[in-house]
């Protein structure tokens, strides 16, 4: 997957590479070499697997916030969405497996897209619409979200039916020819995020409405329409990673998700997209996702630094991505 994004990066620029183009794959091929000599466990097949399924559901995630910050918006509430269309997912497969039996797993799994459409919606409509600061519309969003799931739940968990654990578990834990079926899904959203992206007029028209607002709009660019519609990809993103999420562990509770913002706007930063706009790199985003992944894996398998401070380094990380960004828009 990490070779097949790569080729990816400079599509928008078009054969010309350039080193900050590079930069997110030569730094994740230095931590993973930095990983084999800090555990031999680590370059174990099983733990690498483990390592790119785990990444999926970010990668997933953060191709939509690709978009949505390319064209100069914000989305803090993917990690709360994530929470409330993983619980919505639930509830609708519990309520129609005794009519549909293992049937009511697509029938949530659609449920679960209309919900993230909505909700990806119903942020770009009110930032939009209601010209409101991106960063305030999801962080109320982002509370709206999370007080729902807890609601739902009742503050505790909520499980899937015992009927259909055992069907829909290969979703998670199955693969097709070695390769589990997370990662192939990410690889069919990121080949589709990076055709829209970079092959599409709706593409130019994210990046036109993310580095000039005037310009875009005088050149023809329906700016809240673009933006609009780079939430509703976001919705859709996170609707999907849901869908791989679920059998993972079976349940959505009040903490699903939760930090995942950070991871999310993290791995788009560092993979070379602007967080002011203008400019996204769609196998940036991936290989930073794995990035983060590697890292925390790495982390874990050594006792170099307590597993318990992953988030911390994710913040320093996001903190250095974007002094770095800083640094080469000033020369």
């Amino acid at each position: 997957m990490i070779a097949a994004t790569a080729t990816i990066v400079p599509a928008e620029e078009g054969t010309r590479i350039r080193w900050a183009d590079l930069a997110p794959f030569i730094a994740l091929a230095a931590i993973v070499l930095f990983g084999a000599l800090v555990n031999d466990n680590f370059v174990s097949s099983a733990n690498l697997i483990n390592v790119v399924t785990r990444s999926a559901f970010v990668a997933i995630i953060a191709v939509g916030a690709t978009f949505v910050i390319s064209s100069g918006g914000l989305d803090l509430s993917v990690g709360s969405m994530m929470a409330f269309v993983t619980g919505i997912m639930i509830m609708a497969m519990n309520h129609l497996v005794p009519s549909f039996g293992d049937w009511a797993i697509p029938v949530g799994a659609g449920v679960a897209l209309v919900v993230g459409v909505m909700c990806g919606l119903l942020n770009g409509l009110i930032v939009t619409i209601g010209r409101i600061e991106p960063f305030i519309v999801t962080l109320g969003t982002m509370g709206i979200f999370r007080a729902f799931i807890t609601f739902l739940t009742d503050g505790g968990s909520l499980p899937i039916d015992r009927s259909l654990r055992e069907a829909y578990r290969p979703v998670y834990f199955g693969s097709l020819f070695g390769i589990p079926y997370p990662v192939l899904i990410t690889f069919v959203v990121v080949m589709l995020g990076a055709f829209l992206l970079y092959k599409t007029k709706y593409g130019r028209r994210v990046t036109s409405a993310g580095s000039n607002v005037e310009v875009a709009r005088f050149s023809g660019v329906n700016v809240s329409g673009v933006r609009t519609v780079a939430y509703v990809i976001q919705g859709v993103c996170v609707a999907v990673a849901a869908i791989c999420y679920v059998p993972r562990l079976g349940a959505a509770t009040p903490t699903t998700g939760q930090l995942w913002e950070l991871q999310v706007i993290t791995a788009v930063v560092i993979g070379g997209t602007l967080l002011r706009g203008g400019r996204g790199r769609i196998g940036g985003t991936v290989a930073g996702a794995l990035i983060l992944e590697v890292i925390a894996n790495v982390m874990v398998l050594s006792d170099m630094v307590s597993e318990y401070l992953v988030a911390a380094v994710q913040g320093t990380i996001i903190i250095i991505a974007m002094l770095a960004h800083r640094f080469t828009a000033n020369r």
